[in-house]
């Protein structure tokens, strides 16, 4: 299953060798600046929008990759009845992650403390701006 991890100043999506893949995507980076909202979706099938391009899916089992629909481009990494971490992102390389674990609320927990972390130290921009690249 993938794992959530805070490297520096960044939020990575480690897939394994089977979810690269699946997913047809190497590991997913985020900068914590531009994390607008993390939460636990105990359904994350209704966290999905757009259809997997390019990506793995067969529904209610599985969703993996690039989704893509009216404006958005995702990244999912989704199993069955697994709760998901649901990052909102703006200015990054995907609008939203919605990722399953079966951690999902002590993840989103550790995720969020980084992100105000982060703010803190004054490396987030404010909504709709984007932070300068810090250099780790």
């Amino acid at each position: 299953m993938a794992q959530l991890v805070i490297e520096g100043s960044d939020l990575v999506v480690r897939l394994s060798l089977m979810e690269k893949l699946g997913a047809f995507h190497a590991d997913v980076r985020v900068p914590l600046a531009t994390v607008r909202a993390v939460r636990v979706a105990a359904h994350p099938w209704t966290e999905l929008r757009g259809l997997e391009a390019p990506g793995t899916g067969v529904p209610s089992v599985i969703s993996l990759g690039t989704r893509r629909g009216s404006g958005v481009r995702d990244f999912a990494a989704v199993y069955s009845h697994t709760p998901a971490v649901v990052i909102d992102a703006a200015g990054a390389e995907f609008d939203r992650l919605v990722i399953s674990s079966s951690h999902a609320w002590v993840e989103a927990e550790r995720i969020a403390t980084a992100v105000r972390a982060a703010s803190a130290e004054g490396i987030v921009a404010p909504p709709g701006r984007r932070a300068p690249r810090t250099s780790s």
